[in-house]
């Protein structure tokens, strides 16, 4: 979802004012994990410090597309600031002790996805104790001085939707949702049920499958197939593409032909489930156009260490957002939603296992 024009305006004002600082060379990657730097503050003492949290590098979205699209942005508007990336590794106490790294480094701004959503309000506490504002990114914390994230309910509504219209009536199927700790996923669970508990669909299996683990859904969904036909499944809810992944494996792996297998939801764009769709394999996942939230939380961080006003947010759990609008991907759209943004590119896609499929959907 492309930002509003007036954020757009405000912050060329703001480019134009880290122009005014001296300047220094574009960022430059300095490795990850520990905190280790990108860019060069040997301009001004004015400069900024920003820490980047993420929460693990599991999920392709993070080190892809969330940690480049921030760091390029906040070069643009603050060639004289430097970003402090770290990231957790999906381990809850080493990202306690990153922040506690990034408080030590007296960091300006801190741009924090927590692994536990709910732990991380002690983490938000000890910062802002610190007088470090926290932009909550992508998973809600509470507390944070600021949100950037999609609407997660919604993500789910879609979903559960597209299932519901692909069965196109009743049916038995399996449920795959997120991780207890990441809030996300109970957002994603809530929407989700809202439109399955409301169809003639059944739920005859359910799993909240920690990590988000692809092993686990495929670990899980072998479990179920042991005493249900996989034949008679209807579809299958998976929260994310990697537990798609897994399902997918799951249901060829009993014998299902990759031409019959039921629809199958997801969530993320990740290459490999674009792949999946336009093969047929996979029925649809959930693009969220990662770099208005990226460029969006920069925004925000730069704002912030310019002590100006944080333009265009909306209310959230009252914390100052910006909520973003998911976007449904079939084989219909893929060229109109992915490739149209640059997400990815024909060429990614159609790999030459992917050839025939990509011509049937008209990519090649």
């Amino acid at each position: 979802m492309h930002q509003p024009n007036r954020r757009a305006a405000v912050f060329a004002v703001l480019a134009l004012a880290a122009g005014a600082l001296a300047a220094c060379g574009a960022n430059e990657d300095n490795g990850g994990g520990d905190g280790t730097a990108s860019g060069d503050s040997t301009g001004s003492g004015s400069a900024a410090t920003i820490a980047l949290l993420l929460p693990e590098s599991a999920t392709a979205r993070y080190e892809a597309f969330d940690r480049p699209l921030f760091e390029a942005k906040v070069a643009d508007l603050c060639p004289d600031c430097t970003i402090n990336y770290f990231n957790a590794d999906q381990d809850e106490t080493k990202q306690a002790e990153q922040v506690d790294t990034a408080i030590s480094q007296g960091v300006d701004v801190m741009v924090l996805d927590p692994v536990n959503g709910q732990a991380a309000a002690a983490l938000v506490a000890d910062a802002q104790a610190a007088e470090i504002p926290v932009i909550a990114y992508d998973r809600f914390i509470e507390g944070a001085d600021y949100y950037t994230s999609f609407d997660n309910e919604k993500v789910g509504e879609l979903q559960g939707q597209a299932l519901v219209d692909a069965v196109g009536g009743a049916g038995d199927v399996l449920m795959l949702n997120g991780s207890p700790d990441d809030p996300n996923a109970a957002m994603f669970k809530s929407g989700a049920h809202s439109v399955i508990d409301g169809s003639e669909l059944t739920v005859v299996g359910e799993y909240d499958n920690p990590d988000w683990s692809p092993d686990n859904a495929q670990a899980w969904t072998t479990d179920q197939l042991d005493t249900i036909d996989p034949t008679t499944l209807a579809g299958v809810y998976a929260a994310n593409d990697g537990q798609a992944g897994g399902v997918i494996a799951a249901l060829t792996g009993a014998g299902l032909p990759a031409d019959q297998l039921p629809p199958v939801t997801g969530q993320d764009a990740e290459l490999a489930a674009i792949q999946r769709i336009v093969a047929g394999e996979q029925y649809m996942t959930i693009y969220k156009p990662i770099k208005g939230e990226a460029e969006g939380a920069a925004e925000m961080a730069i704002s912030i260490v310019n002590g100006e006003e944080v333009a265009d947010t909306t209310d959230f759990q009252g914390v100052p957002s910006l909520i973003l609008d998911p976007i449904v991907v079939t084989t219909d759209n893929v060229a109109d939603t992915v490739v149209a943004d640059d997400f990815w590119t024909v060429d990614d896609i159609c790999t030459d296992d992917y050839a025939d499929a990509c011509a049937a959907a008209g990519l090649s």
